[in-house]
């Protein structure tokens, strides 16, 4: 009679085991990545499908939002509308927060992130960026009345940032003495400081050149800290297709001065006369 050694078949099961479950758990530390052959964002399928899924703000003037019709406008909506078109195909707009840009091209829920999208050495890891198409720097908003204009006055309080922007980053690597106020939207942030509840709000200071001339009773003290940083529209990791395309879409509406229109119809009239075109519009033809 055949003598079977439990003790052996079941080592070695658990030994087979642990083997799939460090496999399984090793994908986790990995970013999202497209496997070519099964792409449904690529511009073969995009065109397929008759639609571009773009993620952008809603509650973000003059760059994504939905105005008072109902209708989504903005600066990186209209480039939407202009690629969608491009490629012949109608853009499909699907809302996002700052902090869920990526999960929301991981997710395969839209093909490119057109939402004030800042290109940094952490997000390159897990998105492709194509070519940039605007320029900013973090900026900081305070009350008139008790205006911040240098850091150093920052020290020990409570600053408003949104989640996931470079706002937060810069503080917390840069400025470790400086108490944040984390928020999931613009339109929580904005309230906050209305609120009263920190003494400054720090983001992106070109849409905070905007928002201070509908709030008279705030000022951008800080208009620039940290390094210039850029925007551009971000794909899944590995989607060549796409990325490529983006490219030279980018470059040929420099050629047509399309970003310079762009800025003169949508931003221009939310800005003061302090903000030029120069100072947002890259130029590289």
């Amino acid at each position: 009679m055949l003598k079977i050694n439990w003790k052996k078949i079941i080592a070695g099961a658990v030994a087979v085991a642990g083997a799939v479950a460090l496999l399984a758990g090793s994908s986790y530390l990995k970013p999202a990545t497209v496997n070519a052959a099964s792409n449904s964002s690529s511009v073969s399928a995009i065109k397929k499908r008759g639609t571009l899924r773009v993620a952008v703000f809603g509650d973000l003037p003059p760059y994504g939002w939905v105005n008072k019709d109902g209708k989504r406008v903005g600066y990186d909506v209209e480039l939407a509308r202009r690629m969608a078109k491009d490629l012949g195909v109608k853009p499909k707009f699907i809302q996002v927060n700052a902090n869920n840009r990526v999960d929301t091209l991981n997710s395969n829920k839209a093909d490119i992130v057109l939402a004030n999208f800042t290109v940094t050495p952490e997000r390159k890891k897990v998105v492709d960026f194509a070519k940039p198409y605007m320029k900013v720097s973090v900026g900081v908003v305070s009350p008139k009345k008790k205006a911040i204009t240098k850091v150093s006055q920052l020290k020990g309080k409570k600053v408003i940032v949104t989640k996931g922007t470079t706002a937060e980053n810069y503080f917390t690597s840069k400025q470790p003495g400086v108490q944040l106020l984390k928020f999931d939207s613009k339109t929580q942030q904005f309230n906050a400081l209305k609120n009263n509840r920190a003494a400054a709000l720090a983001d992106d200071n070109s849409y905070l050149y905007a928002w201070v001339k509908n709030n008279p009773k705030y000022t951008v003290g800080i208009k620039s800290i940290g390094p210039k940083q850029y925007i551009s529209p971000a794909v899944k990791k590995g989607n060549k297709s796409l990325l490529n395309w983006s490219n030279k879409e980018i470059t040929k509406l420099n050629k047509e001065d399309f970003f310079t229109k762009d800025y003169n119809s949508q931003l221009k009239p939310y800005f003061g006369s302090e903000v030029k075109p120069s100072d947002i519009v890259l130029n590289n033809k």
